[in-house]
């Protein structure tokens, strides 16, 4: 959910006029992507439907309101959602689980600071001073600036997995 919500919310930052605030949404639904690519994953041998609650928010508003939302979502993911997940992983000896939700657990600290400086920049009628935007397409990691030569969270080759949003 997260990934389609912030393509949304990148498309009415663009109509707001607030061009960096769209990359970086659309950067971080980039590395959602990537996290469910991850979840999946570890749950391929999982068929079925399932209900799934993820407790996303919802709507479409101004580009400040929808980076709080943002932040929201961010926050409750590192605070409940990811050390719940990796300590019930952990318990249940699920190793790539455990692998697939510190990774994400890791991206998504990043993510909630990313966007609270966003926000800060947007409610004081700036759109924030970006350069180009990374994100490791293997764990989500996310970063401002230029390719590392690896990943420092899962440690692979930067110039391989990395996708950048200029």
């Amino acid at each position: 959910m997260a990934h389609m919500r912030y393509k949304v919310w990148g498309d009415q930052a663009e109509q707001d006029g607030f061009l960096n605030v769209a990359r970086l949404f659309r950067a971080i639904s980039r590395a959602e992507q990537a996290h469910a690519t991850g979840h999946f994953k570890e749950l391929r041998n999982e068929t079925g439907a399932f209900l799934v609650a993820a407790g996303g928010g919802f709507g479409l508003n101004g580009t400040s309101e929808n980076l709080q939302g943002a932040i929201e979502g961010e926050t409750f993911e590192v605070e409940e959602m990811y050390p719940t997940y990796v300590q019930t992983a952990e318990f249940q000896s699920e190793t790539g689980a455990v692998r697939s939700f510190n990774w994400a657990f890791a991206a998504e600290r990043i993510h909630a600071a990313m966007f609270q400086e966003a926000k800060a920049a947007v409610d004081a009628g700036q759109d924030p001073e970006l350069g180009p935007i990374q994100v490791c397409t293997n764990c989500g990691h996310t970063l401002v600036g230029d390719i590392p030569e690896r990943c420092p969270v899962c440690n692979v080759l930067g110039a391989k997995w990395y996708e950048t949003f200029a």
